[in-house]
């Protein structure tokens, strides 16, 4: 919004400013000459403007009232007319219109009424009443500057809609889209519906180690951070699943951890490198059971912030009710490319076919890896409705379980909505000599160049050889998940704070 030069009188020096940001300085530097707050210490309101407004929805055009609240919030608009001023007060539940009379307030209070700036945090002492023109107000008789606003809101600042502007200073994106803190809301929603619904069905919450030893229970790039007190190198968590599943070994039978995770990959509007997941295992199961906690969880995240199981994501109708598709992969890579894919193929067949569509591949991948690659490109975008894709490769899960049937490939599901991956789990692996040759061959992959192949974790196997329960385990995306059931389009939509490329402009 912007500001006309304005003239301020600081001590016996009358200062001609053009320059809005320098004028609310001058007027600061006013106010403590003269004594007086620029940053309050206390305001203590005793109603929100919701209630207010819901209370009086009803109250007469004309109609005054003898009831005084003391509210505070942000200025967000003023109008001087004369011996009047009108004020909108937005605080954390509503906005309303402050009545602002020199009659009632006096001349001196007024007065600093006018010195007041769009953006300025207040404390508001008066009555309820509707205007004639049917406006619910309130008629302040006292108005308290709480804090100085000393850089005016953006230009047009309402609706404000520069994509850069609004994920670089979402504090300033909140105060000009109100609709975005409804977002938030709703992912605070979300994810207190997974907590409520994990409790339930009797998972203990816990916390690991953000900081490991070993980058491990994900494929992924880690960030590398130096510790000095014991001058050593740890990883910044990609995944909490190895410590989750030492919980079994150590007696838990069912554990979860709402968990911020860490990969040092690309950004899209589906990748930020900081993220947020639900990580949870269960004793005595398997990866079916995965399946049944996956759709209570997700169908209890849908209801707390939808109405009913039915929603729309950028125009595509999503059904959550039921039970959802369960589809191999094989079958859908089948499908798709018109011929039988598996594991009876030659791997000649299997490079060609890759070949035939384009698909870059690496000389050491085997066969399992080979149909993963044709499953990723051709048939993962084209899943639109809730569909758990299983059987994947043993090549590409190193801590599933194998298939007790068939050994090239394991118990594990990916839950795929929107041609985009949402929930990733299977029966876990708990016998330690199948997993340290996994181990073994992710330390080759990693030595052949793969940054995204696992450490070798030594504990982690010892762990395995005092015993592990069989068991299930799942991690769920939960920025997607928000993403999907408020009808965001990038993960930035739904991170308070996203990450951002360096700013290069001067923020003065």
């Amino acid at each position: 919004m912007s500001e006309k030069p304005v003239d301020i009188n600081v001590g016996n020096e009358e200062i001609i400013e053009d320059d809005p940001v320098k004028v609310r300085y001058n007027k600061r530097e006013a106010l403590l000459e003269a004594g007086r707050e620029a940053y309050a210490h206390l305001w203590e309101p005793d109603a929100h403007l919701v209630d207010i407004k819901g209370k009086y929805a009803e109250l007469a055009d004309g109609e005054d009232t003898e009831d005084v609240y003391t509210v505070a919030g942000r200025i967000i608009a003023i109008r001087n007319q004369g011996k009047i001023c009108f004020i909108v007060l937005r605080d954390a539940t509503a906005e309303i219109q402050l009545f602002c009379r020199l009659n009632l307030m006096g001349e001196e209070a007024f007065a600093d009424v006018k010195e007041l700036d769009v953006g300025d945090w207040i404390g508001v002492v008066g009555h309820v009443c509707r205007t004639r023109r049917g406006e619910l107000s309130i008629v302040p008789s006292q108005i308290k500057l709480l804090t100085k606003s000393l850089r005016p809101l953006p230009e047009k600042f309402h609706g404000l809609t520069d994509k850069e502007t609004r994920y670089r200073q979402r504090y300033v994106d909140l105060v000009a889209n109100p609709e975005v803190k409804e977002c938030f809301e709703a992912r605070f929603k979300i994810i207190s519906a997974i907590r409520r619904t994990m409790e339930d069905l009797g998972f203990v919450e816990v916390e690991t180690p953000m900081l490991h030893p070993i980058p491990g229970g994900a494929a992924a790039r880690p960030f590398v951070t130096h510790h000095n007190a014991l001058d050593r190198d740890f990883y910044l968590r990609i995944a909490p699943e190895l410590y989750l599943k030492r919980l079994l070994v150590g007696g838990f039978e069912r554990v979860f951890e709402v968990n911020r995770s860490f990969r040092n990959e690309g950004m899209d509007p589906q990748h930020n490198p900081e993220f947020t997941m639900m990580e949870a295992y269960q004793a005595y199961t398997d990866f079916n059971g995965m399946i049944d906690l996956a759709q209570k969880v997700i169908k209890a995240a849908c209801l707390a912030s939808n109405p009913t199981l039915q929603v729309e994501y950028q125009g595509v109708q999503i059904d959550f009710s039921g039970d959802w598709a369960q589809r191999p992969m094989c079958d859908l890579v089948s499908e798709k490319v018109g011929v039988e894919v598996g594991f009876d193929m030659d791997i000649e067949e299997l490079r060609k076919l890759c070949d035939k569509y384009d698909i870059e591949i690496e000389s050491q991948w085997g066969k399992g890896k080979l149909i993963t690659e044709l499953y990723d490109e051709l048939v993962e975008g084209s899943l639109i409705q809730p569909t758990f894709v299983t059987q994947f490769p043993l090549e590409t899960s190193p801590l599933a379980k194998k298939n007790a049937e068939n050994p090239n490939i394991t118990d594990r599901f990916e839950l795929v909505i929107c041609g985009h991956e949402y929930a990733n789990a299977f029966s876990e692996l708990n016998d330690p000599v199948d997993q340290r040759e996994r181990f073994i061959k992710q330390v080759e992959a990693k030595a052949a160049g793969d940054e995204e192949a696992m450490g070798y974790d030594e504990d982690y196997i010892r762990a395995l050889e005092y015993g592990m329960p069989p068991a299930g385990g799942i991690g769920i995306g939960i920025d997607r998940l928000v993403m999907l059931l408020t009808d965001s389009p990038s993960i930035r939509d739904v991170l308070l704070f996203p990450h951002m490329r360096e700013e290069t402009k001067n923020l003065g």
